[in-house]
């Protein structure tokens, strides 16, 4: 089997050298590049409201509910692939981590709880004024893109920047006091969890490397995002697991090693605790759908 795919900005059509920003209609965007109907991977941050039509959308092994009022925010790295009706319209855009932390302002992407934590959903359903406000800055964003005026990059900077801020006081991480220095720590801890996760699966190891206890760590995975820190460790190896499974062409074995398992044995028994199959039953499940 072919690797997965993974798309930078210069893989879509109109893109700029000199700047690190590309938005279309919806329906534009998915005519000129079906190669996104496939499961691929970006290597930049996506945004996408749907106002029109209806489908699924599979990111990270997860099927969503495409509808009218549909906002996808993904980070790179995310595996996705859709499945949309033909009547499916909206509004794009793309942009890499530099073209937004580079905007002379105070806030970082990181900053934003939706591009916070890797287990935040990427999907936020809008209604009413938000969804209003929403499609409205993004009909300007996708207006300013078609032209070459002054101060161009300027204007779509400050354009992202308040589409983030009207995101950002619908999320309820915005609305509980308390978590903002949690999602700083969540920050640390999924950062190492990714560099490390093939190494190490213990909770006590990573808050050993964080210097606070495991307790603490836990208090913050359950504060933040209801979940234990085993299992967003977990939830890490697995979501690996199966990219291994379905692009990487290797068999059970050989990603049992690559994942750190001591035999296959264990791999297998880990997998069917958290999926409820083994990987070979998930990778025939997947093959068939």
């Amino acid at each position: 089997m072919k690797s997965l795919p993974v798309y930078s900005l210069r893989d879509f059509r109109k893109f700029s050298q000199q700047d690190a920003f590309y938005a279309s209609p919806l329906k534009i965007h998915v005519r000129n590049h079906d190669f996104t109907n496939k499961p691929h991977k970006h290597d930049f941050f996506v945004f996408a409201l749907f106002i029109s039509g209806k489908g699924t959308h599979e990111i990270d092994f997860k099927k969503y509910t495409v509808q009218p009022g549909s906002l996808f925010l993904m980070r790179p790295g995310q595996m996705h692939n859709w499945d949309l009706s033909p009547d499916c319209d909206g509004y794009i855009f793309f942009h890499t981590r530099n073209f937004y932390d580079e905007g002379f302002t105070l806030e970082r992407l990181n900053d934003y709880p939706f591009y916070a934590s890797l287990y935040s959903s990427p999907l936020i359903l809008l209604k009413g004024k938000p969804y209003a406000a929403i499609r409205g800055f993004l009909k300007e964003i996708t207006e300013e893109y078609q032209k070459n005026e002054r101060l161009k990059h300027q204007k779509l900077h400050a354009l992202v920047n308040l589409v983030y801020i009207e995101v950002t006081r619908l999320h309820k991480f915005a609305e509980e006091p308390g978590k903002e220095s949690y999602l700083n720590k969540l920050k640390t801890f999924e950062d190492l969890i990714d560099r490390h996760f093939k190494e190490l699966k213990s909770a006590r190891d990573y808050a050993a490397l964080m210097h606070i206890s495991e307790k603490h760590l836990n208090r913050i995975s359950k504060t933040t995002l209801r979940k234990t820190s085993t299992e967003l460790i977990s939830e890490r190896v697995i979501l690996e697991a199966k990219r291994m499974l379905i692009h990487a062409g290797l068999n059970v074995t050989e990603i049992a090693y690559k994942l750190g398992f001591k035999d296959n044995s264990y791999f297998n028994r880990f997998f069917k605790k958290h999926c409820g199959e083994t990987p070979l039953g998930f990778l025939n499940k997947y093959k068939n759908e």
